[in-house]
């Protein structure tokens, strides 16, 4: 029969031995923190030699998405213009857009006067002293009437319809450069892909060999642990938690200098946008991309510390005969 009291006993020794566990976790951040930060200088140098290896690709990819915003408003106005003969008067063009404005394809028709047009190209400043200088009647005159279209799905099948109509004398529309910027795009995507992962590798190296150093330098101590019979995840959990701390430190400073960044180039850029005319601002990381950005480089310097210390334990460990 079993003794009143015996599982009793036995939950005492689980609970202290999760107690033993939560409270060596504590220590083990702690004191990591603590090697951390006895040595400012060296610590520095891995910290900051991470971070530059994680803002590079970061910066990159922020920029990547700034463009792809910028390319996604440029696919928004997928707008072609039809010039029409130049014998076709207000009327014809009316008519004109009026079966336009008939097909399934197209979302909107805007006709475009002679007079509209010569008022929109007064506004730039490089034609106005030449339309004056031209005068407006004979300005006016050059000017064919206009359709500006917005089409409804992809233009290629509306661009051929309107070529093919006897009124028109030129149809203009941006759609391969749109292509190119969207095949543009997606390499620069890739791109940050490669470079990150080849990055990230070498801040991998470079918080396993920081931790390997200091494995080296508590040889003897993990020696002794050993033979008192410590477990490989009591002699590792220092160490994993000192790669966390790199980690995490390496990307915060990755952050900072990307905050540094954009401050700098936020000013120049809006003056630029604002001589275009347009109200592009140039966007960071938002604060759960940031809060990623941190874990994902703790988990990094936890990986690394974790892959040194498992090859160095199982270099060590005890073989049996």
């Amino acid at each position: 029969m079993r003794k009143p009291g015996g599982n009793q006993r036995i939950d005492d020794v689980h609970a202290s031995r999760f107690g033993a566990w939560l409270e060596h976790h504590g220590y083990s951040i702690v004191a990591s923190l603590g090697r951390l930060l006895r040595k400012p200088w060296a610590s520095l140098l891995t910290i900051g030699v991470m971070a530059m290896a994680l803002a590079l690709p970061l910066g990159l990819g922020v920029a990547l998405q700034n463009v792809q915003r910028l390319g996604g408003q440029v696919q928004a106005a997928r707008e072609v213009t039809v010039f029409l003969k130049p014998g076709v008067d207000a009327g014809k063009a009316g008519a004109v857009a009026d079966v336009l404005r008939a097909r399934p394809d197209v979302a909107s028709v805007e006709r475009v006067s002679p007079d509209q047009a010569l008022a929109q190209l007064r506004q730039r400043e490089d034609l106005a002293a030449a339309i004056e200088a031209l005068g407006p009647d004979a300005a006016r005159a050059a000017l064919p009437e206009a359709l500006r279209v917005i089409p409804r799905d992809d233009e290629r099948a509306l661009v051929e319809a309107m070529q093919a109509m006897p009124e028109a004398d030129r149809v203009q529309y941006d759609a391969r450069w749109r292509e190119r910027l969207q095949a543009w795009l997606g390499f620069g995507a890739r791109a940050v892909q490669v470079l990150a992962a080849l990055l990230g590798l070498g801040a991998l190296l470079v918080v396993g060999n920081t931790v390997r150093l200091d494995i080296q330098s508590r040889r003897e101590e993990i020696g002794v642990l050993q033979l008192l019979g410590a477990s490989d995840g009591f002699v590792r959990r220092p160490f994993l938690y000192l790669g966390a701390w790199y980690g995490l430190a390496a990307g915060a400073l990755a952050l900072g200098i990307l905050t540094v960044a954009w401050l700098a180039l936020q000013a120049p850029l809006a003056t630029l946008a604002a001589r275009y005319g347009s109200p592009f601002v140039l966007l960071g990381l938002d604060p759960l991309a940031a809060a990623a950005v941190l874990a994902g480089a703790g988990l990094l310097g936890w990986l690394g510390a974790g892959l040194v210390t498992g090859h160095y334990l199982r270099q060590t460990r005890p073989r049996e005969h």
